[in-house]
């Protein structure tokens, strides 16, 4: 059987040798000097070898034995393989490094997420994170899929997803988008029968209407757009007007007007999605802690 060798053993051989006394090294390792000595005789025994040369003074200097000299190496490496994985695991458990894998709503990526991960990783600047943006279901999809530790997204229905959990944290109300010369854009509030006279564009969010009195607009709707970038361009070109929450709306777009939405009243809510059966890793944890609690600060 090989012999169980402990770092802390390990430990008291190299500074015994370094220091070229049991004196010194046990004033190093905050122990007694019997202590030390006897670390030492356990480590000889499990090897099956002297490390130290006999010496019938106390004065003279300890010196290593053959054995002792081609152990020396062999000790140094198995302590800085022990020290570098301690390292890495305390450094992952208190997220500073590792990767990091996340998905969100581009309302959320673009208008709330840069000054909350930026905070994040002050701390710690070794940590990758690899960040997606897309429409909740392809959110959804790769929450499923462990493509991602977690995401944030919206869920529609959330009966049909006995396999997640959400945690709401984001709310924004529905509204409508048009551009600044748009007839509509200087009214203070909407009522969704207003919306037919205009060609309505619709998009990913578009199904926020669907269980409200508004679910005529879906299928007035003359084209789709998926891609927010597409449809922002789209609309500041006048093709249209579109139903938005809040939060996607383009912050500080000023050739478009956003109008809330009355009649209907529609509250979207975003929030952290993740796997019930699977742990978060400590930095996705971490993160999660971080937004929950930036969330409660500005409540």
């Amino acid at each position: 059987m090989l012999p169980e060798l402990k770092i802390a053993q390990l430990r008291h051989f190299v500074w015994v040798a370094e220091l070229r006394g049991f004196h010194a090294a046990a004033e190093k390792a905050h122990r007694t000097q019997p202590a030390i000595s006897l670390s030492i005789r356990d480590l000889e025994n499990k090897l099956g070898e002297e490390l130290f040369e006999k010496r019938s003074t106390r004065a003279a200097k300890t010196e290593l034995t053959p054995f002792g000299q081609h152990f020396m190496p062999k000790a140094k490496e198995l302590i800085a393989h022990h020290d570098r994985i301690a390292k890495d695991m305390t450094l992952l458990s208190e997220h500073k490094t590792g990767h990091l894998r996340l998905a969100s709503v581009p309302s959320i990526a673009s208008r709330v997420l840069p000054d909350l991960l930026l905070r994040f990783i002050a701390d710690a600047p070794d940590l990758h994170i690899s960040f997606f943006d897309d429409n909740s279901d392809a959110v959804l999809k790769m929450v499923e899929n462990q493509q991602v530790d977690f995401g944030i997204a919206s869920l529609f229905h959330e009966q049909d997803h006995s396999d997640k959990s959400f945690t709401p944290i984001w709310e924004d109300q529905i509204g409508v988008v048009c551009p600044n010369d748009h007839p509509l854009a200087d009214r203070p509030f909407l009522h969704w029968k207003e919306l037919r006279s205009s060609r309505l564009i619709a998009n990913g969010t578009s199904r926020l209407l669907e269980d409200t009195e508004a679910r005529p607009l879906l299928g007035h709707s003359q084209f789709y757009i998926s891609n927010m970038i597409s449809l922002i361009a789209m609309l500041e070109a006048g093709f249209g007007v579109t139903t938005l929450p809040w939060y996607a709306m383009p912050k500080e777009n000023t050739k478009l007007k956003f109008i809330p939405l009355k009649t209907p009243s529609v509250v979207r809510r975003i929030g952290i999605v993740q796997l019930n059966n699977k742990s978060l890793t400590p930095s996705a944890q971490a993160l999660v802690d971080f937004i929950l609690a930036d969330s409660q600060q500005r409540s």
